[in-house]
């Protein structure tokens, strides 16, 4: 059976991947920090592993690797957002940003291929925010353009084991991260300048994630798939 790993599972695009390799017969654990609630419904609903751990700490990430044996599939979707102008961001908010979306995948990568044999799956989740950032962005654009970065040196350092690594970049989907963070009106501006018409769906994006780390993705390696429904 395969195991998997799914960091920031309990909703939005998260959620969506944990439904989907579950459904496709996966073992899989989730990590969440806020959201209890949602977590253990979507546990009980899957038959998926809810473990309460922050990723921007390292001794959290050690706790929820610990409750894994071998280990297929790691999928980093766990994210903060940050919205403050550059001249207002200060080092503790930056520092907080790259911890979660950075410093924390760097480290689950580090704990997953000890894990893995070979043919493992690595996925993370990162945005088309590196290529199209707005005012406001700098700390989020900066934070997932570095795993980007990341993802191209893991695919080098890890193909000689089998162990592929990519990322899928969304565009505007429609979950709670973005309504939290973007308001109607420019959510509705944004499904305008999509050419296929909508905002994505968590699930169009986990049906991208189930692909890579399918054996049909076998020679997919060091890629960014920009999942955006034609928005570039």
């Amino acid at each position: 059976m395969t195991t998997a790993v799914v960091t920031g599972g309990s909703r939005g695009i998260g959620a969506a991947i944990v439904r989907r390799l579950t459904a496709g017969g996966a073992e899989v654990l989730f990590s969440y920090l806020q959201h209890e609630q949602e977590a253990a419904e979507l546990a009980a609903r899957t038959g998926a592993r809810a473990v309460l751990a922050d990723v921007g700490v390292p001794s959290e990430l050690d706790e929820l690797f610990s409750q894994v044996g071998a280990l297929d599939v790691l999928v980093n979707n766990a994210g903060i957002a940050s919205t403050t102008p550059m001249p207002e961001l200060t080092g503790q908010e930056f520092d907080r940003v790259l911890a979660v979306n950075t410093k924390g995948p760097l480290h689950a990568m580090q704990r997953a291929a000890g894990l893995m044999p070979r043919g493992g799956r690595i996925v993370n989740i990162s945005t088309m925010t590196t290529v199209w950032a707005s005012p406001g962005e700098s700390a989020y654009a900066a934070s997932k353009a570095a795993l980007e970065q990341l993802t191209v040196v893991a695919a080098k350092e890890l193909g000689e084991r089998g162990i592929t690594v990519n990322a899928v970049s969304p565009g505007p989907t429609d979950t709670d991260f973005l309504r939290d963070n973007l308001p109607q009106a420019a959510r509705d501006a944004a499904a305008g300048m999509i050419p296929l018409g909508r905002l994505g769906t968590p699930e169009d994006v986990a049906d991208v994630v189930a692909f890579l780390v399918s054996d049909a993705a076998r020679w997919v390696t060091g890629q960014n798939v920009r999942v955006t429904g034609g928005l570039v």
